[in-house]
Formats: C-alpha cells, structure tokens, sequence
C-alpha cells in the first residue's frame, strides 16, 4: 500500500473490493474535513489498514487527547507492529498535550529505544515541570548505557536548574567533560542557565568564559544569570561586551537588559536601550514592549510606560496587565482600574495576574464594592484555589477595613503561606487594629510560619501607629537575631518607627547603617527631623542627599517642605519649593501644595495662603483647604474660615473633623450660636466627633485614655496623683486656658473639664508606673491643646523628666519647663 504524505492535495486508499475511500487531506489538515474519529471508524469498519507513514502524519496534526487515543488505539487494534520512529512519535505527542502517563506507558514498551525516543520522554517531564521524574529516566539511561546526546543533556540541565539542584548540575557537567565531545552551544547554555539558577553565577562565568567563540544564545543566557541573581550591574556590562564583540542581541537578549536597568534604577541606560530597540525593530515584541513598561513602572516615569503601551499595535493580556500594575504600584490605582475597564470593553479576558493588580488598586483607594465584584468574579472563573489570588482577597478585605471577612477568607484557606499571614497583619495594621496586627504575629509564631521581611515591615507600621516603642525595639531586637539583613525596606520602616515613636536618635542610627540608601530611605529620615521639628537638621539632610545620595522625588519634596512647615521656615520652604520645578524638573503634585499652604497658614500668612489657592494649577483638594481651615482655628479667622469650610464640606460632606474645625473657630470667638447650628447639621447627617485619645505604653502593652476616663483598674491613683500635680503647677504660676473648653458651659465646669484631659491622664499613669528619670512617651490621635501643651511644661518642669508627646501634628518634647516647638505647632 503506497504511503500518504500530507502535501498531496488528493488521495485514495486502496479498499478491497475495488473500493476506495476518498480523503481531501489538504482540508484535513485545514478541520474542514471529516474528523479523525470518523476517518478511523470508517477504516475499521472496512477493514483498511494503515501503514506507518500515515500514522506518522495522524499523529504530527494531532492537537487533542480524544484523537491520540483513537489513534492508539487504531494501531493496537490493527495489528500494527509499533516501530521506533512511530513509537518516538506517540511518546513525543502523549508528552506534547501533557499526558506523561501514557507517554512513559509507550516509552516502556518501545523495545530497545533510540535516543530520541529518550528525548521524547525527557522532553515531556522537563518542560511540563516534572523535573525529579527527567533526572530519574537519566540515571535509567546511564544505567542501560545509551550515549546521551547534546539535546539529552540540555534537557537534563534544564530540570537541574528546575530543581535548583547544583550537586546533579555538577554530575553532569563532569559526566560531559570526561565524554571528550565538545558540547554544542545549547548544553553551555543549558550549564550557564543551570549554574544561574542554582545561585552559582561564579560557576556560570567560568562555563561562559571557557567557550572558544561566543554566539547570542550564550550572550544571552549570561546575561539572564546575572539579572536572575539580582546583579544588574554586571548584566549590563556583559551586554556591553557583547556589543562590542559585534553580536547582534535578539528581543530575549534585550529583554533581559530592560530587566537589568529595571532592577538597577539605570534609567538613562534604560532609556539608551529603549532607543536601540526603535533603531533595530523589536517594539513590535510583546515581551520587549512589557518590559519597557515595567522598566519605566520601577522608575515611577508612568506617563513614559503609558507611551509604550499607547504606542503597542496589538495588545493581549500580558501587556494591559503590566500597565495596570505599572498605575496600581505607583500610587495611580483610580487609573489602574480605569485601564482595567478598557481592558473588558476590548474583551481582553483578564488572567489571575490581572487580578492581583486589580485587587491591589482597590485596597489602595479603599474600594470595597469593586473588590466584591472581583472576588465574585474569581468565584465564576474557579479560581479560588490559586492562593495568590486568595491572598490579594484576604488583603484586600482588610485593607478596605472588613477585617472580618478576611479572617474567613484566611480561616478557609486550603494553604496558608507567609504571604497569607502578611497579609492579615498588613491589613489589621492598615485599618487602624495595631493591636490585632501584633497578636496576629504571636499566632503566626504558634502556627510555626517563620516571618519574613514583609511581616516585618507590618510589624513596625502598628508599631508606628501605636506609638509603641518598646515593642518596636522587640521586633528590631528580632530583625537581628533572626539574621534579617537592614535592607532599604527594613531600614526604611524602621526610621519611621523611631521617629514616630518619639526617638529620633535611634531612627538616626539606623539611617548610618542601611548600606545602600535608596531614595525612599533619605526621604524617610528627613520626614523624620521635620515631625520633631527639626528642620535645620532636615534640610541639612537634605543638602547631604543633593551631594551624596539620589536624585530627590515628590516623597523627598513633601518631607522638606513639611519639616519647613514644622518649623516656620518660610522663605526655606519658598526656596525648595522654587527648587523642584527649576533644578531637578519635578511638576509640584496637590501634595507639595497642600505643604506651602500649611506652611504659610501656621506662620500667619494666611491670605497668601489664600491667594496661593487660588494661583494652583492643579485642582486643591481637602488636604490643600484642611491646612488653611486649621490655620483658621489657630489664628480665629472666622470670616475665611467659612469660606474654606463651604469647599471642604462640598468636597468631603462626611468628614467630621472639618465640622469640628469650624465647630471650634465659632467657640473659640463665642459665637455660640453658629457652632450649635454646625454640631446639628453634623447630627442631621449622621456625623460623629472622633473623642480624644491618649495612649501610653508600659511593658509593651498600650493604655488608652479619653477625656475624663474612669475605667482604667488605677483611675483612683490617677486622679490623685493628678491633683497633687495640678496644685504644685498652680504654685509655679499655672492657670488653666479656659478658651479651650469649645462648650457653652459654667467657668467650673470647664476647669473640670481642663482637669481630665486625656493626655494629662495619661501622664499621670505614667509617673505612677515608671522609674524616676524614665522618659513618659504619650500619643494623642489629636492635635494638642493649649492649655495641655501648657500643663506638660509644667509637669517636665516639677518632675524633672522629658515628657515626649506625638499629636495629630508633629512630636513635643518637654524638658525643664520647655517645648521643642517653641510654642509653634
């Protein structure tokens, strides 16, 4: 019987009889003819038996499992004597569609199997993951002495590296130098790749600088070792000899380059290549394009990735996801979900990667009702078994504030990694359940999941929030002995917690010891000496990072401009605000601005202020007219205070706290009458004052207090060690600040009032509790009043203690009858 080959446009099998069966093999090939399970059931019924060559042509269109079967099948059942070559073909298209049973079931019986048939099954298990299955058939191959050949030992490399096993690499390497045959140039590849991601890129380069000639396979797979190992630098250099050689790179090569500079923060370089990739045609690359955008995501330059994607002449789901991850990470997540909106309308269906971009954007704005429409979504499409996803939900759900729907989530989780208890922690943490985030560690602890630097990180947020130094120093003291080296994030966290804790000197010498300051890191401790009101020290910092360290961003601004803002450096403040736009480029963003008008507004300048408003270019939003309304409650100016206040309330209808401010300039100057009006419009619309709280933290447990609290086990010594101290302030010339009192109450009744400060109780507590000498930490969730701020001097006075005290603003330390702020907060 002749044999069919599938470029002929028409055959005819032979049938008995003088029969024949009529197949239009080109339309075959096409689907518009018969499908197999027919064509096959027909030659059965009649008898036709096939010959190896037409088999060999089934399998090579085969594209689904139900026909490979019937094809088996077919074969067994007509007798066919299964030879190598074909029994090399049902191996290699079982392994193509993913059934490695059935592959290794033909592979068995194949009698003496060549090397490719050997390959055919290795090709299987290495590139369907099942890389422990691909070195046990190679120690089988060794064992029934078939001579591997170059496809062999790349394939084994490849699962080498798969499992991250350098001890195996380091066999076969041996195994192919004691063969005496010069590899070709795919098995150094394979040994580059193997030696990278087994972390021996020393191992890596000795292989590649050994080669005789180098070609781009080998270029490029030394370039992806070093960016896999997390050394862009030398990545970038070795592209740079490449180049120099005269090696053309491809779109691989050039990807793993755009990777490099990502990673590196080698923007220019960045940029240098984005220009050849024009000059030399792979825009039209997806991974090249994808790339690009990431690389200008890590840069922060959105507008420059926005530009690529715009630029791309198709887009699939890799491409929309890498730019909606590009907005969500950088601060631009309503934008992100606008991109994913498009990304539907264009029935660009979303994968779990999508998701968790998406997922990320709704935490970051706090949009619940979005996120619910994801995770039904994630329902619909059965991916509730990914646990990314199921991460990104769980902390999603706590960061939008419904803590409780994500414990569920995170209770019913089938496998619950260091990503899911970071994010339970991360998110009690985000929502304000400091305390919740710290026991959450304890259960982690219990649950035997070690910690990583995320966690970490979380940790020291609640600990930021909390005020709680002691226990910051617990999870510092465990950084350390858990071998955690300080980087930039670690670092960065833990300045933070310093300086917002009230020790501005440890947070100082953790800024010596980060190693390789990023831009994050400066910008953290400046923002740190200006919340202590330190700001000669912040901007002498930041005349060292102008010299030193990175370019400044709109983080570094915001710091200095706050720390000028802090400290009533006006015309400082004028001077770097000038700086931005005019030395480094920087468009100021509603965040600088709101900085000025909080400047000008706490120095008393409050129709510059005003008329600085007025003069944005950008839209202001509550920020920008919150700092000028509490520039308004300071300086008692009611007139332009009701003006601010009508923007605001237009802008933020339920916010309480700008009721309040407005609230308190009518009580300030006794227009009793307008605050009532304001207090029951706030009633009308369901508004509530946030009460004052005061917290205080001893052996590493926080004690909270309000105004006039009774509840605390030690509220009798408290009040009395209290009036003691009122009496001996009294001696010393203290009178309290009645005007504090924003209620229309008897001269009495608010000197009781006064009396029960929260943060007047919550020193007291402290005397009781601590050594002599101990400084008293305390954090208000408000801004201080006069007359506490007045009290405290007194007490660090009359105590002989440094009393430090974190408001809604900034830090206080008291010392010797004396405020760090000079009495200008």
């Amino acid at each position: 019987m002749p044999s069919i080959h599938w470029r002929c446009h028409r055959h005819f099998l032979p049938y008995t009889k003088n029969k024949f069966i009529h197949i239009n093999l080109t339309s075959f090939h096409q689907s518009k003819a018969p499908p197999i399970l027919n064509i096959l059931s027909a030659q059965l019924h009649n008898h036709v038996n096939n010959n190896a060559s037409t088999y060999y042509s089934m399998l090579e269109t085969c594209t689904n499992f139900k026909n490979l079967h019937k094809i088996h099948a077919h074969i067994h059942i007509s007798g066919f004597q299964v030879s190598i070559l074909l029994g090399f073909k049902l191996v290699k298209t079982y392994a193509k569609l993913g059934w490695l049973e059935d592959a290794r079931k033909v592979f068995d019986k194949i009698y003496e199997p060549n090397v490719l048939a050997w390959n055919a099954m290795f090709t299987g298990y290495a590139c369907n993951g099942f890389f422990e299955e691909a070195l046990k058939l190679y120690y089988q191959m060794q064992n029934e002495s078939i001579q591997p050949d170059d496809f062999t030992f790349s394939l084994v490399l490849k699962a080498c590296a798969g499992l991250s096993s350098l001890h195996e690499g380091r066999q076969i390497h041996n195994r192919i130098v004691k063969s005496g045959i010069e590899p070709g140039v795919y098995v150094v590849a394979g040994l580059i790749d193997m030696y990278a991601k087994c972390a021996s890129v020393e191992d890596a380069h000795r292989v590649f600088d050994k080669m005789p000639q180098k070609n781009l396979v080998s270029w490029t797979a030394m370039i992806g070792g070093y960016v896999q190992n997390g050394n862009p630098d030398a990545a970038l250099k070795i592209f740079n000899q490449m180049l120099l050689g005269a090696v053309v790179p491809n779109a691989f090569t050039v990807t793993n380059v755009i990777s490099a500079c990502a990673h590196l923060g080698a923007l220019q370089q960045g940029r240098w290549i984005h220009a050849y990739v024009i000059r030399s045609g792979f825009l039209s690359d997806f991974f090249v394009e994808t790339a690009l955008i990431d690389m200008y995501a890590k840069h922060n330059h959105i507008e420059d990735a926005h530009r690529v994607f715009d630029g791309m002449p198709r887009r699939d789901v890799v491409s929309w996801t890498a730019m909606i991850d590009a907005c969500a990470q950088n601060g631009f997540a309503h934008q992100a979900l606008e991109l994913f909106h498009e990304m539907q309308m264009v029935d660009v269906k979303p994968n779990s990667v999508t998701l968790l971009s998406v997922l990320f954007a709704c935490a970051e704005l706090g949009d619940l009702p979005l996120g619910k429409c994801i995770h039904h979504y994630v329902i619909v499409q059965g991916l509730r078994s990914d646990n990314s996803v199921g991460n990104s939900l769980v902390s999603m759900y706590a960061k939008c504030g419904n803590v409780e729907v994500a414990l569920k989530l995170f209770d019913t989780m089938s496998e619950r990694d260091v990503v899911s208890w970071n994010a339970m922690i991360a998110g009690y943490a985000h929502s304000g359940y400091d305390n919740d985030a710290l026991a959450f560690f304890n259960q982690m602890q219990l649950a035997g999941m070690k910690p990583d630097q995320v966690t970490m990180v979380s940790l020291l947020s609640a600990c930021s929030h909390l005020g709680a130094l002691q226990q910051g120093k617990r999870i510092h003291g465990y950084i350390i002995r858990s071998g955690f080296t300080i980087c930039v994030f670690v670092g960065t966290a833990l300045i933070d917690m310093y300086a917002k804790c009230g020790n501005i000197e440890n947070a100082q010498q953790v800024f010596d010891r980060v190693y390789e300051k990023n831009v994050v890191v400066w910008s953290a401790m400046i923002a740190g000496y200006g919340v202590h009101g330190r700001g000669e020290d912040a901007l002498s910092l930041f005349s060292q990072m102008q010299l030193l360290g990175p370019k400044p961003n709109h983080i570094t601004f915001t710091s200095v401009l706050s720390a000028c803002s802090h400290a009533g450096l006006v015309e400082e403040g004028w001077h770097y605000f000038h700086c931005m736009s005019q030395d480094y480029s920087i468009t100021p963003q509603v965040k600088q601005y709101a900085c000025m008008v909080d400047l000008l507004g706490r120095a008393g300048h409050l129709d510059e202020a005003f008329e600085f408003i007025k003069r944005m270019p950008v839209e202001p939003d509550a920020a920008v007219w919150g700092a000028l309304l509490g520039a308004c409650r300071i300086y008692s100016n009611i007139e332009l205070g009701e003006h601010v206040a009508e923007h605001l309330l237009n802008l933020q209808p339920k916010d309480a706290g700008y009721y309040v401010l407005l609230s308190n300039i009518y009580a300030v100057t006794g227009r009793w009458d307008n605050m009532e009006k304001v207090r029951l419009l706030m009633k009308d619309r369901d508004l509530k004052k946030t009460p004052g709280c005061s917290v205080i933290e001893l052996n590493s447990r926080v004690h909270a207090f309000l105004i006039g609290d009774t509840s605390h086990p030690q509220s009798e010594q408290i009040y009395a060690t209290l009036r003691i101290l009122t009496g001996q302030m009294e001696d010393l010339g203290y009178i309290p600040n009645k005007n504090c009192v924003l209620h229309d109450v008897e001269e009495e009744a608010k000197e009781h009032m006064l009396f029960s400060h929260s943060e007047k109780l919550a020193i007291s507590f402290g005397l009781i509790n601590t050594y002599p000498g101990t400084t008293i930490r305390i954090t208000k969730n408000l801004r201080v009043c006069e007359d506490c701020h007045n009290a405290t001097k007194f007490i660090s006075r009359i105590i002989r203690r440094e009393i430090v005290v974190r408001d809604a603003s900034r830090f206080h330390h008291f010392k010797d009858g004396l405020c760090s702020c000079g009495d200008y907060w």
